[in-house]
């Protein structure tokens, strides 16, 4: 900002925005602790543990015949609008996406390498709470009168809980909204911009304006063109960026030992003294690694069981072992593999004009350190560009336009369910306002490219939270149907069901 500039709106709503994220995340006002934990983080996690014992470890001892069911899925066996493998494409299309790449290098910013420790905790609670989400979709799901299947939290509430939890499911669908214009649009569109200003020297403005170009023209095809596009992109794109970073860490492979070691030495020490990192105390590297652990694998959060409401299944333990296995490739491998990277990798590196070993030691920060430490593996140049950040840049650009594709429809489910609580609600006023929100989701792409990094991220945690506690409440509630559809009950649980005049005709 130039001297005796003004601050802009955005500038100025950073520090109020950020203090109400770090009460939520980790019980701290203006750098103060207020609460001796960080609230939202322990929710998640006691609730994650609860799915996790109720399910016996399911998630665990079932992962080897997910990861078999993973090629069985690629064909649907039952109602539903695309097959269970491109469901989990285009869950995962709305997982990875900005946090697999700036929000892994923020999580270690601002908690330290023991950050990663937590997402990894994060993950193996969200698996379960995954599945739970991924097996209620299929179990309690909607139809529309011209035979569409949709489903998700809202769905699972009303269907599985009863009309007098229609307040739940409403505050849960203004949580999404909220959500999807910061976390699913604006957070993806500014990540977006910058990579095609790192990658192509593009004006953030212009960068904006082409994204939600190229998104319209997806979305406008709904549900099945956006699972078409996710099932083509997400798999390539996934195994390409894996295959670079194991290489990475493969030259940097005597390096390898000492990472670990600061990965769970930094989990549980009150301060890191290594490098040119300050330290941050072990509530700092637990609030990180959940956030952006949720951030990342969005377990619990409640988006991913609206893409898997509408797989071609009926059979809700197949889609909830689906569900977790999402989190398990989102996390788990492709955010550990960023991590490594930028924890592992030597370069040339500075911290306030010092040199350093790694990018998490210097200055840089977001998808900036991620990008530098991918450019120290692989320095060699194109076009005047390390072959690293061409990697990191491509990767983050089809992993952000895949997640503003998903959460497009995240968004148009909750407007929609809203829609249908006013009396005189039909399907062709549904038709009429997807188109709308379609329009101002790509407006919003334009806009969120040009805002400050720092506020829409502050935002983004916000946001989560917004939808994270009314689903998780819900989860909670419906632990025991969930128990039951891991035994292979698909039957489980009442079905609240009443004739309406309005969309849909289930309740």
């Amino acid at each position: 900002m130039a001297t005796g500039q003004a601050p802009s709106l955005g500038e100025r709503l950073i520090q109020p925005v950020t203090n109400i994220s770090d009460f939520i995340w980790g019980g701290t006002w203006n750098g103060e602790a207020v609460i001796p934990f960080p609230p939202l983080a322990i929710i998640l996690l006691g609730v994650g543990l609860w799915f996790m014992v109720g399910l016996r470890f399911y998630p665990i001892v079932r992962l080897g015949s997910a990861i078999k069911g993973l090629f069985a899925g690629r064909k649907g066996s039952g109602a539903g609008e695309i097959s269970p493998f491109a469901a989990l494409s285009t869950a995962l299309s709305g997982q990875v996406g900005t946090g697999n790449l700036a929000g892994v290098a923020t999580a270690i910013a601002l908690g330290g390498p023991g950050a990663i420790f937590w997402m990894w905790i994060t993950a193996l609670f969200g698996m379960a709470l995954a599945f739970a989400e991924g097996s209620l979709a299929i179990r309690y799901r909607e139809k529309t009168s011209d035979g569409v299947y949709r489903g998700g939290p809202m769905s699972y509430i009303m269907m599985g809980l009863g009309p007098r939890f229609t307040w739940l499911a409403v505050v849960f669908c203004l949580g999404t909204l909220f959500s999807a214009l910061v976390t699913g649009n604006s957070i993806q569109a500014n990540a977006m911009a910058d990579g095609m200003n790192e990658l192509f020297g593009m004006p953030e403005w212009l960068g904006g304006l082409l994204t939600a170009g190229l998104v319209f023209i997806v979305i406008i095809g709904g549900i099945k063109s956006i699972g078409k596009v996710a099932e083509s992109v997400i798999p390539f794109m996934a195994a390409a960026y894996i295959v670079m970073a194991v290489i990475a860490l493969i030259l940097n492979f005597s390096d390898l030992g000492e990472t670990f070691a600061l990965i769970f030495h930094g989990a549980f020490n009150p301060q890191s003294a290594v490098g040119g990192f300050t330290g941050a105390a072990i509530i700092m590297a637990i609030r990180a690694g959940v956030a952006r652990g949720l951030f990342s694998n969005e377990a619990g959060q409640g988006s991913t069981p609206i893409a898997h409401a509408v797989a071609q299944t009926n059979d809700p333990e197949q889609q909830g072992r689906m569900a977790m296995l999402g989190t398990f490739i989102d996390t788990i491998v492709i955010c550990t593999m960023t991590a490594l990277v930028i924890l592992t990798v030597r370069g040339d590196f500075t911290a306030g004009g010092e040199a350093v070993a790694h990018a998490w030691q210097s200055d840089r920060v977001g998808f900036e350190m991620t990008s530098g430490a991918f450019a120290a593996a692989f320095p060699v140049e194109i076009a005047a560009v390390p072959i690293g950040t061409l990697i990191a840049s491509i990767a983050l650009i089809l992993f952000v336009f895949t997640t503003l594709l998903t959460w497009s429809y995240y968004g148009e489910r909750a407007i929609t369910f809203l829609y249908d609580r006013m009396k005189g609600s039909t399907r062709e006023g549904e038709k009429k306002l997807h188109m709308a929100w379609r329009v101002l989701w790509c407006v919003v792409i334009f806009i969120g490219a040009a805002q400050p990094s720092e506020l829409v991220w502050r935002l983004g945690d916000i946001s989560n939270a917004t939808m994270v506690l009314p689903n998780l409440l819900a989860l909670a509630l419906l632990s025991g149907v969930v128990f039951k559809l891991a035994r292979g009950q698909r039957d489980a649980g009442p079905t609240h069901t009443a004739d309406t005049p309005e969309e849909p005709e289930e309740y």
